[in-house]
């Protein structure tokens, strides 16, 4: 492997690769060989999120040829669908370090091949993206972000003209372009004339598109001072989110000013992920010095949001991405319903791997449901196959990304910050929390526990591990979890079983709703196990001792499948 990676190494000490980059190839081949072999023993695919990895030098990295490369496959497939037609590509980017240069190298490669680009002229929210792709009727739209992951990390996401991340078969036809190209092959040569810039005319109209989706403005208006936290995470949402907050009509929201700061580096947490509890922490300080009732806290890309509340005590929780999807959905049907909006033709959707509770609440309610693959392409793909048809409510996935309305085909913190606040005031116009509402939703739908596991298995190694340990599973299944009967075993990678694509996805059901999902993931070095439990809860003075009992049962699940961090 060390000598294979060598030669490709060496390869990068010559033109058209640019003199620094040269430069710290030969420091690579002088050092580590593990880091060297790490950085060039295969090339960075595709997964579920587009191409995602650490920055820096060779095919295994993000940097500008990489980049380059995926962005000329772009182009080529753009003008092979669209032959004859003009073709525009928006192009948008986050705070992280070589995130604006990486966009502009982007541009350079697609007007370098005739290709009108929309560049936003400073960074903006994935959603945005999403949102200007369809406004200005573009073929297709690019991001530079790695969303959540650590500072080490930029990727780029593509993105069709529905606004959506591209799905079967564009993305496999992108893939085998790119696949087959040789970095000679891709054109540097910018087009400046071809080049656009996007700023405050796109903000302004998003915006307005954003308050249409306002079920309760009334409600607002009473609870205009309702006091809110926001922290950005030194990212995009500190740029848009508290201009979408004060739009539906809030006038009390305060923000951590150490993470209002743009950087890269993210130098307040150590992750910034709204999934951790330590991105929360400072927001959470300054809420309760000043006695705020919601705290919501966005990544890199605002395309995720993480939602702190105050619990009966008085103490801020945490909420988990199920149960802000779930109290979210029950506040979008509640109201649809109470304004007479559900006529039949009405859906919600969600992954395979969100919890159940969202079917549960839709089913009471009338409403289908759609389950789809990991990864919020496929909510979009969803969306559009009905556009016409059936119209979407909202839905989203437990990785902290929820959507309503249909102008952005992505997740949308920006868009989710805005309704979670509104249902807030709706709530307390009633005299309730939202931790009221979570218990009502838990009393009349049955408490759902989730909890997810992720275990890091990085390089080579890590994913021959991850591997094995899916093959193990699928040839040696549990017959019991927590002393339950494993009823169905449903293997992602026999579509005519399950009706979806092809998938490295692994769930055990058992006969009292248990559930148990395995899924390498497709954007990061783990794999990920996610656990969904569920108890009736009588009344909310049952509340705790409920949780407890679904607490206990999943850490029992997680021994008895000898599985830790």
């Amino acid at each position: 492997m060390y000598e294979k990676s060598l030669t490709i190494a060496k390869s990068w000490l010559n033109p058209p690769y640019d003199k620094i980059t040269q430069e710290k190839v030969m420091n690579l081949i002088e050092g580590e060989r593990e880091e060297l072999v790490e950085s060039f023993y295969k090339e960075l695919d595709f997964g579920t999120g587009g191409m995602r990895g650490i920055m820096g030098v060779g095919p295994n990295r993000i940097n500008k040829y990489t980049i380059g490369k995926a962005t000329q496959g772009l182009a080529n497939t753009l003008i092979g669908l669209h032959e004859g037609q003009e073709v525009s590509v928006a192009i948008a980017y986050d705070c992280r370090n070589n995130s604006n240069k990486l966009a502009l190298n982007v541009a350079e490669v697609l007007t370098a091949n005739g290709i009108k680009t929309y560049l936003f002229n400073s960074l903006r929210p994935t959603p945005q993206l999403s949102f200007a792709v369809r406004e200005l009727g573009c073929k297709g739209g690019v991001v530079i972000t790695a969303s959540h992951n650590p500072k080490e990390y930029n990727g780029f996401k593509v993105y069709g003209a529905d606004g959506a991340q591209i799905v079967s078969p564009f993305d496999t036809e992108l893939i085998n372009k790119v696949r087959n190209l040789s970095i000679n092959d891709v054109n540097f040569n910018a087009n400046k004339g071809l080049m656009f810039g996007l700023g405050e005319e796109m903000d302004s109209l998003y915006l307005e598109r954003l308050k249409t989706l306002s079920l309760s403005p009334d409600y607002i208006k009473k609870q205009k001072d309702l006091p809110i936290v926001f922290t950005g995470i030194h990212g995009t949402g500190s740029v848009i989110v508290p201009k979408a907050l004060k739009a539906f009509g809030f006038n009390n929201v305060m923000t951590v000013a150490s993470q209002d700061i743009i950087d890269g580096n993210f130098p307040t947490v150590h992750s910034p992920n709204p999934e951790e509890p330590a991105a929360l922490e400072k927001a959470i300080l300054l809420a309760k010095e000043k006695g705020a009732e919601l705290v919501m806290g966005t990544d890199p890309d605002a395309d995720r949001v993480g939602v702190a509340i105050p619990n009966p005590e008085g103490e801020y929780v945490l909420l988990n991405g199920n149960q802000t999807g779930s109290l979210l959905v029950n506040y979008l049907m509640s109201r649809w319903k109470e304004l007479g909006k559900i006529k039949g033709s009405e859906f919600v959707a969600k992954t395979i791997v969100t919890t159940d509770l969202i079917d549960t609440i839709a089913n009471a309610n009338k409403v289908k449901v759609y389950n789809t693959l990991t990864g919020f392409k496929h909510i979009g793909a969803i969306i559009k196959k009905l556009e016409g048809k059936e119209q979407f409510i909202g839905g989203g996935e437990e990785s902290y990304g929820y959507l309503a309305g249909d102008f952005v085909r992505d997740k949308d913190a920006v868009i989710s910050c805005a309704l979670i606040a509104e249902m807030v005031a709706w709530a307390k116009c009633s005299g309730k929390t939202l931790f009221n509402l979570m218990e009502e939703m838990y009393i009349s739908h049955g408490f759902y526990l989730e909890d997810l596991l992720s275990i890091t298995k990085h390089g080579r190694l890590g994913q021959e591990e991850i591997s094995k340990k899916m093959s193990s599973l699928r040839n040696n299944p549990p017959n019991r979890i927590a002393g339950e009967e494993v009823l169905r075993v449903i293997d992602y990678l026999e579509p005519h079983k399950t009706g979806l694509p092809q998938s490295n996805v692994l769930q055990f059901v058992t006969n009292k709703g248990t559930k148990v999902t395995a899924r390498p993931s497709g954007t990061e070095p783990k794999i990920k196990y996610y656990f969904s439990v569920q108890q009736s809860l009588s009344c909310a003075s049952e509340y705790l001792n409920v949780k407890e009992v679904l607490v206990e049962k999943i850490a029992k699940i997680k021994t008895e499948m000898n599985l830790k961090p």
